[in-house]
């Protein structure tokens, strides 16, 4: 009875993350919503400045959880520049967490306000958050042949004219590489053989459409594309074989001590323009990612698994990145339910600024 009720306090840890992360959301919508209107008469920059201010407060609030409160050590491979660029940064997927690796990144580089997302078009949907991705520069698209390219430029030519900071974050192979779902990959790795690229264990065959689009429409903004590798460590079972990457409920329960980055920075102007040309060029790039998760998980020799090759870092995040903001918008919330009319406004956004944001993002993209 004891060991049952300690096993269950123990996968509980994720309940205070996710109650504080979601439940400042709404403060958070209540504080941008005012300076979107107080920001009406003022020149577009400022907007954005405070706006990205106000993102870097949230998602370093974030970034205490998934860093500090887990204790995870982060592993960096590679050259990762200390001052903030105007980037693409293409990763591997297979996890939710996938999302807060670039901020991790991101915020090394004090660039954390600046970091937008290539979505898949359904996560539009969700509560406050879809619509306020929208609204940071967030660019949602569907797959495949309902791909809109036009839309797409349209909304990142409206960035470029802006001058908007600019770390645009997108996952190429479209969906999350998944060893529970074999079919995915198979799928994957036979279109591969029909197209005579080379077949990859431990990623997916890239998709290059939202990759060329974004790199075509400001490729005289970027300083770089960064082409970043990641592996979590405890992935793999007994028998060797790949297990599912955490989800962010196992992240937050500890589950994973170890996380490995490796990074890549490379020169606009050794990206090939031509999207033919480019898909083969992505390819390649996923090649070599396929190469170092294989010597990650698949390495004969046992002192080369759970690891990358070469000089790494263990990056330690400060509290200081962290804590302020995680204070700042948990006392903000709880002075708000506190009050009676603090809790109808609490509940009143979490209603109407759902139906708002769904409405929004129905009509517009």
């Amino acid at each position: 009875m004891l060991l049952s009720l300690v096993l269950h306090t123990y996968s509980m840890r994720y309940v205070l993350p996710a109650a504080v992360m979601m439940g400042t959301a709404p403060t958070y919508v209540l504080a941008w919503g005012a300076w979107r209107l107080l920001s009406a008469l003022l020149p577009a920059r400022f907007y954005r400045e405070v706006d990205d201010r106000l993102y870097t407060i949230y998602q370093s609030m974030v970034l205490f959880f998934f860093e500090n409160y887990t204790g995870v050590q982060v592993i960096i491979y590679g050259d990762l520049p200390k001052n903030k660029e105007n980037v693409i940064y293409l990763s591997n997927h297979q996890c939710t967490v996938d999302w807060i690796i670039a901020d991790m990144l991101a915020i090394r580089q004090n660039a954390l306000g600046h970091v937008r997302y290539v979505l898949k078009d359904g996560l539009k949907w969700l509560p406050l958050y879809g619509w306020y991705f929208s609204q940071h520069g967030g660019v949602y698209v569907k797959r495949s042949a309902k791909f809109n390219e036009k839309e797409m430029r349209e909304k990142l030519r409206a960035q470029v004219k802006a001058e908007t900071p600019m770390y645009l974050v997108i996952f190429p192979e479209g969906t999350r590489y998944n060893p529970e779902i074999p079919k995915v990959i198979a799928d994957s790795q036979s279109f591969a053989e029909k197209e005579g690229l080379a077949i990859l264990k431990h990623v997916l065959t890239p998709r290059v459409k939202a990759t060329h689009v974004a790199i075509d429409t400001m490729k005289d903004y970027l300083d770089a594309v960064y082409d970043v590798t990641v592996a979590y460590e405890g992935t793999v079972d007994h028998k060797g074989q790949r297990k599912l990457a955490p989800s962010m409920t196992e992240f937050l329960c500890k589950e994973c001590p170890r996380v490995h980055i490796f990074i890549d920075r490379i020169e606009l102007k050794d990206i090939p323009e031509e999207q033919l040309y480019m898909r083969r060029w992505l390819h390649e790039r996923f090649e070599i990612k396929d190469k170092l998760l294989i010597e990650f998980y698949d390495a004969k020799d046992s002192k080369r698994r759970n690891k990358f090759p070469g000089k790494s870092v263990h990056s330690k995040l400060s509290l200081k990145k962290t804590l302020p903001s995680l204070l700042f918008l948990g006392g903000l919330t709880a002075s708000m339910l506190l009050t009676e009319s603090g809790r109808k406004l609490y509940v009143k956004t979490w209603i109407y600024g759902t139906l708002i944001g769904c409405l929004w993002v129905s009509i517009k993209p």
